[in-house]
């Protein structure tokens, strides 16, 4: 993984680039840091290239990659398939090599078009002088792009900052709608600056014309986007949404009791009959997660290889299915005497308020729950600050973990985070890591990613009698999005449901995953990448989601089922067959909530206001 950053200038200028952003892309990739500098023969423009690596595959390859023909390649990817990478390679120098070979625009497309995985890339390709750049298809990587009119420049970056005073609407994501190019030649002649779009092709989507300008949504000001010339497209890397619905609900329905007890719904989840297409998912998600966890910097043989106290993978852990799926898989394919951390955030619960002595009469008070007692979810409940739902949910799910495999070491991290911390982290770092998005629900998952990815915390040891400091070491983190949007995991798509059927159901899905890149993942990927570490999503795995795709709805998800089994039932059948017990129909509980951080703010907030709390500082100047 990198940080990488072009700056392109219209117009002759000495003055450097952010320093902020240079800070933030450093972090991003610690391992090494390189600038190479591009013009044009009648001085039209100037490009910077930058780029700062994080070792994760073969051998160490410093970025900007040059070669003999004036070509500069920045590349954040990762090669997981489509292109054949060899594990002592470095998939950086791999696909250099195979952009030299080619001869024309759809030689470049179809190249990329073939790779599984995540990327953002940023290609300088002195024949004809072009500037390529772009995202994959779900946008997994961050890539950002503002145009500042006065400077005359073009900015493209992994992660911004956010300054005093600046309007949010500056800087913007690069919509993951295609790849695009700029003819730098064509700046002398009109001075303005047009990237050509080479669009994702989907079933139902219509390509537009050659040359048609195109509206894209944070498409920097000054700037014009049209169709290439030649109107070549990306294929896309997964098949269309099957959005085929039952003939009527019966045909699928089964009566339920009205109040199901845990042991109920494991029975229903059990009764189910799906079994090859439960045996599918699990070996297309075993192979997804086998490629993310086997992905890692080469060791010359020969080498004493480093001792085996030290995870090498992590997973971002509250129990919940998404991530007991995740954690059960790796555990299949990293080597036993190699721990797997768990990364489970808290943070501190606030204390009751001491109400004042009344002269009125006590009403009666309901009986609170004692430590033994159980939420909800079945979860148990404890009086410590720290023990938030998805503290409670991790340790269970830890134990069914060992019960799995009993020789693994898992380290449990238990990262707990005061209002405090959060506050002055939030200030320091991860505002400009959120930016350019800025909701409350930004701000509530941006913060709780970031403190979980910093791995940070305590792990307890004989039979939690002790706890010890300790930092997670792992470079590869692993996380469960994607799960929720294709297979039905959130409460809106049960509201959708019950409002519009089947027919609704499936829209709802769709959209999803269309919008998955500007609402998750740049965010996250720039939140993670902040420790130097790299985010993978195995449940965004392009076979995966292709085979996703393929099954009626109806297959993936009941919602006529009652919460911890209905949504994501497929999943959760996957979760009974690899050996998992209650975790299995644990009910969705969204991160902000299950790590109690959407409780340390105003509560009376909505996740799509704006949180005047991530810029606090344009009103402290």
């Amino acid at each position: 993984m990198c940080g990488i950053f072009c700056l392109l200038r219209l117009a002759p200028d000495q003055r450097l680039p952010d320093k902020t952003i240079y800070e933030h892309l450093r972090r991003r990739g610690p391992d090494c840091s390189q600038d190479v500098n591009k013009s044009s023969t009648n001085s039209f423009y100037q490009c910077q290239l930058s780029a700062h690596v994080l070792h994760m595959r073969g051998h160490l390859t410093p970025q900007p990659v040059q070669d003999g023909t004036g070509d500069v390649l920045l590349w954040n990817g990762e090669v997981f398939g489509g292109l054949p990478v060899r594990p002592e390679e470095n998939d950086t120098e791999v696909l250099h090599q195979q952009l030299l070979s080619c001869n024309s625009q759809s030689d470049i497309l179809s190249l990329l078009s073939t790779i599984q995985g995540p990327w953002a890339f940023i290609y300088y390709q002195q024949d004809g002088e072009y500037l390529w750049f772009g995202r994959d298809f779900f946008g997994r990587r961050s890539l950002l792009w503002r145009f500042d009119v006065e400077e005359n420049a073009l900015t493209l970056t992994s992660v911004a900052a956010h300054t005093s005073g600046s309007s949010e609407s500056i800087w913007q994501e690069v919509p993951a709608a295609g790849v695009y190019r700029i003819d730098l030649k064509a700046i002398a002649d009109n001075h303005t600056l047009t990237f050509e779009v080479y669009p994702w092709a989907c079933a139902g989507r219509e390509v537009p014309s050659a040359c048609h300008e195109i509206k894209l949504e944070g498409l920097p000001s000054s700037c014009t986007a049209v169709m290439n010339q030649m109107g070549l497209v990306l294929p896309s890397p997964v098949c269309p949404l099957n959005t085929s619905v039952p003939k009527s609900l019966d045909e699928i329905q089964v009566p339920l009791p009205s109040h199901p007890s845990v042991e109920e719904l494991e029975a229903l989840l059990t009764s189910r009959e799906n079994s090859k297409e439960v045996n599918s998912l699990i070996r297309l998600l075993s192979e997804a997660v086998r490629r993310r966890v086997h992905c890692l910097p080469f060791r010359v043989t020969g080498n004493s290889a480093p001792a085996n106290t030290q995870a090498t993978i992590a997973i971002l852990f509250s129990g919940g299915i998404d991530s007991m799926v995740l954690a059960a898989l790796a555990d299949r394919h990293v080597p036993a005497d190699q721990p797997i951390d768990l990364l489970n955030i808290a943070f501190k619960l606030r204390e009751p308020k001491v109400q004042k002595e009344s002269t009125k009469k006590p009403k009666k008070q309901k009986k609170k729950p004692t430590n033994n007692a159980t939420d909800s979810a079945g979860a148990r409940v404890s009086s410590c600050p720290f023990d938030v739902p998805d503290r409670i949910t991790g340790r269970d799910g830890l134990d069914e973990l060992k019960g799995l495999n009993p020789e693994r070491r898992w380290n449990f991290v238990e990262i707990n985070i005061s209002q405090e911390e959060l506050q002055k982290m939030r200030q320091e770092r991860i505002c400009h890591l959120v930016y350019p998005l800025g909701t409350v629900l930004d701000d509530s998952i941006g913060c709780a990613v970031w403190f979980a990815a910093r791995g940070a915390g305590v792990i307890t040891e004989n039979d939690y009698q002790t706890q010890m400091p300790f930092t997670s070491s792992a470079k590869v983190i692993l996380t469960g999005i994607g799960a929720d949007e294709q297979l039905a995991g959130y409460s809106r798509h049960r509201v959708r449901f019950k409002t519009s059927g089947y027919e609704g159901l499936v829209l709802e899905l769709a959209m999803e995953l269309g919008r998955i890149s500007s609402r998750n993942l740049g965010r996250d990927d720039r939140v993670i990448g902040d420790h130097g570490k790299e985010a993978r999503f195995p449940y965004l795995d392009e076979e995966l989601v292709s085979y996703l795709n393929s099954l009626p709805v109806w297959e993936k998800a009941d919602l006529s089922l009652p919460r911890g089994v209905g949504e994501k039932l497929l999943l959760r059948q996957a979760a009974k067959e690899l050996g998992l017990g209650h975790s299995a129909v644990l009910p969705k509980r969204a991160m902000q909530f299950g790590s109690r951080i959407a409780k340390m703010e105003n509560s009376h907030e909505k996740a799509s206001d704006k949180c005047n709390r991530l810029y606090k500082m344009d009103s402290m100047v």
